[in-house]
Formats: structure tokens, sequence, C-alpha cells
């Protein structure tokens, strides 16, 4: 059992900070409040003076997936000989011994969304691990929880003399898939119990009938104005959900984004405008989004930024104008709710998973040193 006593609070859900005691048992928040009473033989950490905040959460990245510091032969976050595999999935992909993760860990980022890169308009499916462990299985918190597709330059630029030459022709792959599997979803529900009526397998299709039925959203990869627009209009003719990633041009159109409510995924913006799609990038966005109504999650997307510098990241964004409470809930309850485990981390509450990241300042600032890292109420070697 582990005893947090005498921290500032930060849960992530009530925008100010309140002193009070932690309790852990088999892994999760038995109870936060004062005075608790402790069963003896608990590890106790006093946290006087300190500021203690859920473990940060990741909403989109590719870690684990692309191994660190080994090159292009330990990518494993793109199919590049199929445009079309949405039967891909990331969980096969993470190398839990990836250096990487541990660095993340002991930042203070507890869990991230991993799966498949943006190379194909549909790549596969991501999963959401925590940041230690020796076996995926073992870190998995969800599997499953949503299906890349892409739009924008980057399908164009592996398959443009293959397959994939225009925006429209995109749209059109991806119409085409959906199109598919609704027909396939519709001919295996005709067909009941009676095998030799039902069509033959195609595990692309099979891999789609979560989307179409609503179980797990779209994860749309979209930069650019035209393509967010893009992959609203194809989310709302096939009644299905989605969450947009990366949104770079989010501020040129937070109207309309207000107005649609869809979860938002911001970033990677500490790199450099390195292609046209790009060029309005600003650290503005998140807090203009938030500002606005829209539930915004700031992202790394690992390894394009270093996972630990998340909290780095929301404190850039405060710089431009985040309000800082905003910019706590985008690396916390706001990915937790984007990839669909609110209900286990993204906060400090009763119930959830004992993640915990324990500073001696503000996460924002360069200067401030985490002390404490706990996992499921396990010590994690910190930073």
């Amino acid at each position: 059992m582990l005893h947090v006593k005498n921290g500032m609070i930060h849960d992530g859900i009530h925008r100010e900070a309140y002193c009070a005691d932690i309790l852990v048992e088999d892994g999760r928040i038995k109870a936060i409040g004062e005075h608790l009473e402790v069963p003896g033989g608990s590890c106790v950490v006093d946290a006087q003076g300190l500021q203690v905040y859920p473990g940060f959460v990741e909403a989109h990245g590719h870690i684990g997936l692309d191994g660190y510091g080994i090159g292009y032969e330990g990518m494993d976050y793109n199919e590049m000989n199929d445009i079309i595999s949405p039967q891909m999935r990331g969980i096969d992909g993470v190398k839990p011994l990836d250096p990487a993760l541990s660095k993340a860990a002991a930042a203070g980022v507890t869990c991230v969304c991993v799966g498949p890169g943006s190379a194909n308009v549909l790549g596969g499916t991501f999963t959401t691990i925590k940041t230690v462990g020796r076996r995926v299985d073992d870190m998995v918190v969800r599997d499953g929880v949503a299906m890349k597709c892409a739009f924008g330059e980057n399908p164009k630029r592996v398959y443009r003399d293959k397959k994939d030459s225009s925006r429209m022709t995109t749209a059109a792959l991806l119409r085409e898939t959906l199109f598919k599997a609704r027909e396939y979803g519709e001919k295996k529900d005709a067909a009941g119990e009676d095998v030799s009526k039902r069509p033959a397998f195609d595990m692309k299709l099979e891999a789609l009938l979560p989307v179409l039925r609503g179980e797990i959203p779209l994860k749309a990869h979209a930069h650019a104005t035209e393509d967010i627009f893009t992959a609203l209009r194809i989310a709302k003719e096939f009644g299905v959900k989605i969450t947009l990633e990366h949104v770079t041009e989010g501020h040129l159109i937070v109207e309309e984004l207000a107005k649609e409510n869809v979860p938002l995924a911001v970033g990677p913006t500490l790199t450099s405008a390195s292609k046209f799609e790009l060029r309005n990038k600003s650290w503005t966005t998140p807090g203009v989004l938030a500002a606005a109504g829209c539930q915004v999650s700031i992202i790394t997307d690992s390894p394009v930024i270093p996972q630990e510098y998340l909290p780095l990241c929301a404190g850039l964004a405060v710089q431009a104008g985040m309000d800082p409470f905003a910019a706590l809930q985008a690396i916390t309850i706001n990915p937790a709710r984007h990839a669909g485990i609110a209900d286990r981390v993204g906060s400090l509450e009763v119930g959830k998973d004992g993640d915990l990241v324990i500073t001696d300042g503000c996460p924002f600032e360069v200067s401030t040193k985490v002390r404490y890292v706990f996992i499921d109420g396990k010590e994690i070697p910190c930073a």
C-alpha cells in the first residue's frame, strides 16, 4: 500500500489545488482526503512542499514502435507496401524494452496511446499502454481504441507513384473501403448463424466493423483545414465516430471546430515546419481551441518530439497564452478521454489507477524536477 501525505494535489478535474493525502491499494486509488487511516507497513511518501499530479497521458504517438537509437531498422509503425491496411494492430509492433519508454516514465508520462503512422490511408489500430513493463500484454490499459486513417501529404508522398497522387484519391480510397466494410458487415448480419451464407472472410473489412458499429473512432491524421473538413465529412457520411489528430491549422477554423465537438489532439509543435501543410504551425493553437470550448490534448507525436517533453510542450502552450489549467488537462484527463480510458487514468480520483507524478514545482517549467513517479502504485525510477 502507498500513502502519499501532505502533498498539494492537482487532480486534473478541479481547477484549484488542495492539500490532502492519497492512499493507493492494489494499484488503485483507495482514498483521497485528510487524516486517512493507513495500515501499518505502508510505503509512506511525505510530499510536504511538493506538487502531486496525475500521471501524464499522451493521446497520440508511436513510442515503442520506433526503436530508440536504432534507425530505420527499428521502425515498425508504418506498413509501407499497402495503402489500405486496417488489419494492422499497433500492439504487435511495440517494443516494451525500448529505452524511450523508460525515459517517458521517468519524466512522469505514465500512459500513452500508440499505433501506426500516417503513411497509409488506413493504417490499423492504436493501443493504450503504461510506460513500464517487459511484456506488452501486461502493459495494456485498453487495446484497439481507435482506427488510424490519414489525410494530406503523407499518403500522397509515400504512394504517389503507386496508388495516391491527390487528396481526392485519398478520400475516395477511404470511402471505397468503408463502403465495402459496411456491405461486408450487412451480409454477415443477414447470414446469422448460417455459415454457408456468410461472405468470405476478409481481414481488412473485419477490422473496420468496430468503426462502423460505433465501438471505436476513426483516428484521423489531418493538419490542413481542407483535410480536417474532409475527415469530418466522411465521418458524417458513414455515421462513425472520429477524433482529429494534429489539427495544425485548427486555430484558423476555431469556430467550426467548436461546433463539431470532436476530440482534438494538437501537435507536434516543437518542430520545424518541414512540409507545406505545417506552414501555419503555432503554439497558440491549443489555447485558442481550448478557450473556444474544444476538448484539446497536447501531443508530442513521439518520437517526433521525445515523449519526456510532453509537459514542456504544455508549458510552451501556456507561454503562448493557454490557460494553465486547460494545459494541465491537455496532458492528463483530456487525452485519457480522447483514447477512451478516462475510467482508468488521467485524473486523481478514487477507483482510478495509482499513477502519480510528484514534483518540486510546476511541471511546465524546465527548472522543475520530478521527485517521484508511481505507476499502478509502484515507484518508478525518475529523471
